[in-house]
């Protein structure tokens, strides 16, 4: 009898001590989880504040994404813009059209006047500039001859920041068709080759900032210390034999070129440079890529580094760590864009910005 008491008294103690033991392990635990989310917090907080200071270029770009994009209903584009939506990046205001473009409200049509549709990426966009000075807008300017009477020429700015040529074509042939434009200038820059982006509405990505200056961080540090491949590097490889962005970008410029003819709409293709060296250009032969297609198939091409070869690169960029073109860049593309426009279809431009002048 005493000694089942015995073993009953230490069941209950044993018991007592696992107990124990285990509370101490759980609140260790909720300690622990209340500490890094406490950090997390402090982390994130710091990233909001002192890392944020509306000029950043990575942090600007997550805005932009998180804020201004949803995913499309169209695999081939990836992503577009929210219809009516709006914010202020790179200390920039930026207000996106009832059909996703950051443009003035269009009609349908547009009687008696020539439509110009304007396809690309960030840089059509105007990616840190205000509205009227993106390129298409300017371009505009410098077609009606600086007049503010009724316009002769519409340009129409259909730019999505991280686009590329699949997705620009893509974006035409489905829908900026329906807008029926005379001329459409596929405007190409060098990371068009890169391959579509896939935008995921989930993870640490979608909701830190804390995780944009930490990713930022850490590319940054492997590229100067770890042998990532550099700017240089790494734009010279997407134009590879193997790289199937390269690939599928030339098909798709061939794609629109047949499109365009099929439709009677003209089209000029424009190079835009790589701003961080603009005199001793580094990527001649990406430029003389595609050039050849668009000599190849007949279409008027522009490459628009002469237009900036004279000035610094710092002056022509929107900050100083951001390359993308400022309003000086983009007078510079306007005008030789409206010179390429008159000289290729005369019937369209003729006199077009003879008397222009954007002002300052």
């Amino acid at each position: 009898m005493n000694s089942n008491v015995t073993r009953v008294v230490q069941m209950e103690q044993n018991s007592v001590r696992k107990s124990s033991i285990l509370k101490r392990a759980l609140l260790a635990v909720l300690a622990t989880a209340f500490s890094l989310a406490l950090c997390g917090l402090m982390i994130e907080g710091m990233a909001r504040t002192v890392f944020d200071n509306g000029m950043d270029f990575d942090l600007e770009m997550w805005k932009y994404a998180r804020d201004l994009k949803r995913v499309s209903a169209e695999p081939a584009i990836g992503h577009e813009h929210i219809p009516n939506s709006s914010g202020v990046f790179m200390g920039v205001p930026v207000g996106i059209n009832s059909i996703g473009l950051r443009n003035r409200e269009i009609g349908l049509f547009a009687a008696g006047t020539t439509r110009v549709m304007m396809l690309g990426d960030s840089l059509t966009f105007g990616w840190g500039v205000k509205e009227e000075d993106t390129p298409s807008r300017l371009l505009e300017t410098v077609l009606n001859g600086g007049s503010q009477g009724a316009p002769k020429y519409e340009v129409i700015n259909t730019g999505v920041g991280n686009y590329n040529t699949q997705m620009e074509v893509t974006y035409f042939m489905t829908k900026g068709i329906e807008l029926k434009p005379d001329v459409v200038v596929l405007n190409y820059f060098i990371n068009d080759a890169e391959p579509t982006p896939r935008r995921h509405e989930v993870g640490w990505g979608e909701y830190s900032q804390a995780y944009v200056v930490l990713a930022s961080a850490v590319d940054k540090i492997s590229r100067i210390f770890l042998g990532r491949a550099d700017w240089k590097a790494y734009y010279r490889g997407l134009y590879e034999d193997d790289q199937p962005g390269w690939t599928e970008g030339q098909d798709a410029m061939r794609r629109l070129i047949s499109f365009c003819r099929e439709h009677g709409i003209k089209l000029v293709l424009v190079n835009y440079p790589e701003l961080h060296e603009v005199k001793q250009y580094p990527f001649p032969e990406v430029t003389g890529a595609v050039e050849k297609i668009a000599e190849s198939e007949g279409v008027p091409f522009l490459d628009l580094r002469p237009s900036v070869e004279d000035l610094v690169p710092e002056t022509l960029w929107v900050s100083p760590s951001d390359a993308h073109p400022n309003r000086i860049a983009n007078e510079r593309f306007a005008a030789a864009i409206a010179g390429t426009l008159e000289r290729s279809y005369p019937d369209l431009f003729a006199g077009a910005g003879s008397v222009a002048k954007v002002q300052p």
